[in-house]
Order: C-alpha cells, then structure tokens, then sequence
C-alpha cells in the first residue's frame, strides 16, 4: 500500500497514533510524542513490517469517521462477498482516582457487522527507528513485545496461535486487543476495552461541551480543537508542531523535518486559539510550560524550539533504517534548527505570557515575578531586533535581519508597556513604551520599500513573505493603515498560488518552494477580512476547510496544482488556523438565530 496522509488522529495527551483508511497503525511513537515509533510504516511503506491491522479476505472497501466529538476512530472494511466488521480504536483517557488517566498504550475492538468476514491479525512493531523487531515472549493471554525503550504488551481474546502466525480464521464474534504496558489486566480484555471506551467518550463528550464554538463551522472548529488538544503532552504542557516526523514538504525535496517538538513561535497562535475556544486548563498548562522555559534560560537567552520535556538540545541526524515516505527520505531525527538565532521567539513568549497578566479565568494571574522575568526577554528583544537572524522560516544558509523578527521584538517591548501600566509600574510602562516607540519608527523606515508600496521580508531586500500578513493582528499597523493595505495587495501579487498562498517566493537552502503553507493560506484569509474584503475571506476559507482530509485534519503544505496534502501530519498551525479563521468570520450567535 502507497503510504498517503488520509489518516486518523488518536491519542489520550501521553501518545498519540496515526491510522490509515483500512484501520492500519501506521505511525505510533512511544512512550510518548517524540518516542521511538514502534508503528513507523508511514516513513517505510517499501517494508512490510511496522504496522499493525486487520487484513479482511476479499476486501472491496472500507469506510472510516470518527465518533462524534472524540478522538474514537470507527473503520468499516468490507469484502466483496457481503461481509462486513468494524474496528473501533482509541487511547483511553478519563479521570480514575483523582486523576487522569492516560496510559501508554490504546485499544482496539474488532467486531462483525455482516455475513461471516474472514480476517488475518497482524500485528508487526519494530523499534530503534525501524532497525530491528522486539523480542516477543508468549502468556495465556497475551504478547510482550521488548524494545529497547520499555516492555509492552498486547492483552486479548482473539486466538493467540492464528496472531501469532498470521493465520486467517473467521470473525464470528467481537475481539478486544489492549496495547499498553506490561501490566496484567484485572478484568477480561473485552470488559476492560468497553469500560474504558465508555469512559473515554464521556470525557471528550464533556470537554467539548465546555469549549466556545462559533456559530458557524463548528463541526471543524470542534474537530481542529480535538486534534489540537491531541498535540499536547500534559505532562508538561507542551504542544508540539505535529505527530510526525520527515514528511516532505514537497515531492523528493529534501525538505523533511522532525516536528515532535515545541516551537516557541508557535505559542502565540496556539494560546490565541485556545483563549478563543475557552480551553483555559490546556492553555493555563501551555503558559507553564513556557514560563518554566524561560525560567530554565539563564541569561535569557531562547531557543527556537524545545523538546516536550523542555530539554535544549534536540541534536539531529538523519537514520538509514526508514526509507522515508514514499521512499523520500532522508528520515530526521532531532532538528538543528534548535541551535539558530530566531529574533523573533523574545517576541512570542511574551506576547502569549500576556494572556496572564490580563485573563481573570486561570488559577496562576501574572504577577511582578513573571514580569520582571519578561523584562529579561524584552532586553533581549531590544538589542536584536535590528540583528541578522534566520527568521521564522528558519533558513540554513543565510541570515538577514528580518522584518518579522523585528516587528515580534518591537511587540515585546509593547506588551511589556502594557502589562507594566496595568501593574501599576508606571515608571516602566513608560520605559517600555520609549523602547517601542523607538524600533518602531525604524522598523517602519528600514522594513518598508517605497517602490512596491509593501513591507519586506527584511531590510534592503525587495522579496516579500507572508508573515508580512500579521502586522494588523500583531498591533504593528491598523488595518485601515495605506501601508498594511498596499502589503495584503503586494503579498497577493507576489505569493498567491492558485487559491493558495506560498511563504516566499525567492530559493532558499533546497531551492524555491514547491509547495504552498496552509498557515499561510489562513492568514490570508484573516487579512482579507481585515482590509474589508470579507466575502472573498469567507470563501477561501470555506475552500481551506475542503482541502482537509475526510477526518477533518491538515497537513503542513498543499500541493496547489493537484490538492494533496504533503508535509508533517496533523499539523497544529493548520489546527490553529481553522479555529481562528472561524472565530473571526463567523456570524455571531445573536444575528444568526
């Protein structure tokens, strides 16, 4: 089977697991996000191996949704003879004992729907990236499987012998198969697989009751607000970039990366997104996770991502034992891009700490210790802003002294006037605002180019980038602003590809880009509503929400000419990108009821 990104999420905020149309695991990492992928044909489709599924006889077709409002994946196979079975699969997550229980492992219930289908198990983990299978040792009632990283096992009611050696035998009633640590079940697979499913539902059923959802699109606001809660690991709070790693971002180009961390880019957007749905406790535990970095930096100086655990150095290198998606490797594990000067993160974290000091929802306000801490980065921000970095795109080869950078530098110093007056710190409001002010006037002479009537991607340089788009949203120009007008019209010229819009246009590292940036894209759409063009804004965002897959996910890129999706999967700016779109052009409940 050709490997493709028309996959199912699911996850319980410890692990999450990519399945494929026919019910196949295709990507599970454990123990957590950014683990060892003991499921990882999604980057090895030329190996038959690393999968787990259900291989129906005569199949003819299959159907796949997810249960309403949940993560809880229902596949439907059919066989050409008229027989029919469902696979129900899910990571369980509830509260049990004061607490939330969400284990390193899912389940899966295999039951018939019509005539007498006839079924093959496999269930085939590699670990170590692919490089070799685990040991497996036999029970009454289930497999262990020893990886180099821990001891699982799969605890079931369906034959062990026809498992183990693959052998066809016919569905005749229900299977549960429990994938997790190795830890005895104190109850028969099928009763602990229907209690935990039962205890699942009800508890996604419940936190999507409490989100705010606009009146219009909800269906993909709910669903992109699920997938963005299955990025999280709450241990820590962290959100990561996606679930995968090195799927390209365009045919054979080389642009493959491991996104199974935390950029702190992208902590803006993320707590943007979940302030406007009201998920305050994943938000409140997001605003830790970043507090307790900039707690760890020392000098105050930031990395562009983090690991999930919060740990620095996420060293990368590329693995032999995977031969990519498609065969389009390299496979990266770690990503170097932790190492670059990216200007514009001072900017982020402070922009997200802001939702603290000014949100009466959450159980830790900001107080005077954070922000004497935020002043730390907004120092930093101050004597960078006018430096050469690699932006936001993160480019290997060169560095320039980007407009966005230092447009996300000049917000720093903005907020921290902001929070400083409503802290009472008058003395420092007006030092922030002095610093802010100053940056800004020479942002807005050395970013902007009189001859296309546009801002830049960075000083003296004529190309232009979508984060060009943000400069509404961020503060940094009114949206009735001729400049900011004059830029949506420059940047639609220049970077719109189709209905779609690419980051920028000139080579980077791998060349000129390929493919467009569904993040981009919705910024896009946001800046039409802005300069007063909504009615187009609607309906490019409505085609947006066509180009997600039937579940209701997105990737990082498109293809602008045939629509696939293509880069790392689901991918949490798309996620986000859903959500805040349709917050801002949604009719409000009021009018439309």
């Amino acid at each position: 089977m050709t490997a493709d990104l028309n996959l199912a999420a699911i996850g319980n905020c410890q692990i999450s697991a990519l399945i494929d149309t026919r019910g196949r695991f295709v990507w599970t990492c454990l123990p957590r996000h950014d683990g060892d992928p003991i499921f990882c044909s999604l980057n090895n489709d030329t190996v038959d191996d690393g999968y787990m599924d259900v291989e129906l006889a005569n199949f003819a077709s299959s159907e796949q949704r997810y249960l309403r409002n949940t993560p809880i994946v229902e596949t439907v196979l059919r066989d050409s003879t008229g027989g029919a079975l469902r696979l129900v699969d899910f990571c369980p997550r509830f509260r049990r004992f004061g607490r939330m229980f969400r284990p390193v492992g899912f389940v899966r219930l295999v039951e018939p729907l019509a005539g007498r289908p006839v079924i093959r198990l496999r269930v085939r983990p590699l670990h170590e990236y692919g490089a070799r299978k685990p040991r497996t040792t036999v029970g009454s009632n289930h497999v262990r499987f020893e990886t180099s990283t821990m001891t699982l096992r799969l605890t079931t009611d369906a034959p062990l012998t026809q498992l183990l050696e693959e052998r066809q035998f016919a569905l005749s009633s229900a299977i549960a198969m429990v994938f997790g640590p190795d830890e005895t079940l104190t109850q028969a697979p099928a009763t602990t697989a229907h209690s935990m499913l039962e205890a699942t539902t009800r508890y996604w059923l419940d936190w999507v009751r409490s989100l705010a959802v606009p009146f219009e699109w909800q269906e993909a606001v709910i669903r992109a607000a699920i997938t963005l809660k299955l990025c999280t690991f709450e241990d820590t709070g962290a959100v990561i970039a996606a679930m995968t790693t090195s799927i390209p971002e365009a045919a054979s180009s080389g642009r493959n990366w491991d996104y199974r961390y935390c950029w702190l880019r992208d902590s803006y957007f993320t707590v943007q997104a979940l302030n406007r749905l009201g998920a305050t406790r994943t938000m409140e535990a997001f605003l830790r996770y970043i507090t307790n970095i900039i707690e760890g930096a020392g000098d105050g100086t930031l990395q562009p991502l983090y690991g999930i655990s919060g740990e620095a150095q996420l060293s990368e290198h590329a693995v032999t034992t995977l031969k990519g998606y498609r065969g389009m490797g390299p496979v990266r594990i770690g990503n170097a891009a932790y190492t670059q000067a990216q200007n514009d993160v001072y900017g982020a974290v402070v922009l997200s700490s802001t939702q603290s000091f000014y949100d009466e929802r959450l159980e830790a306000p900001g107080d005077q210790w954070l922000f004497e801490r935020l002043e730390g980065l907004g120092e930093r921000a101050a004597s960078l802003y006018d430096q050469p970095d690699a932006g936001l795109w993160e480019y290997r080869g060169r560095e320039q002294v980007h407009t966005f950078s230092a447009v996300m530098c000049w917000a720093a110093c903005d907020r921290l006037a902001h929070i400083a007056g409503r802290l009472g710190r008058s003395e420092r409001a007006t030092h922030w605002r002095a610093r802010a002010d100053a940056m800004h006037g020479k942002i807005s002479q050395r970013g902007w180019d009189a001859s296309q009537k546009s801002f830049t991607e960075s000083f003296g340089n004529p190309q232009l980038d979508a984060s060009l788009l943000l400069l509404q949203e961020l503060g940094f120009l009114r949206g009735d602003d001729p400049r900011f007008l004059s830029t949506v019209a420059a940047i639609e010229k220049a970077l719109k590809r189709g209905r779609y819009l690419v980051r920028y246009h000139g080579a980077d590292d791998f060349g000129v880009p390929e493919n467009t940036f569904n993040f981009c894209s919705f910024w896009f759409v946001n800046a039409l509503a802005v300069v007063g063009r909504r009615d187009e804004a609607r309906e490019l965002f409505e085609h947006m929400l066509t180009r997600r897959t039937p579940q209701g996910l997105m990737s990082e890129d498109l293809d602008p000419a045939t629509g696939e999706l293509w880069g790392n999967y689901p991918q949490t700016y798309s996620m986000v990108g859903i959500i805040n779109s349709a917050m801002r052009l949604s009719r409000p409940w009021e009018d439309a009821l």
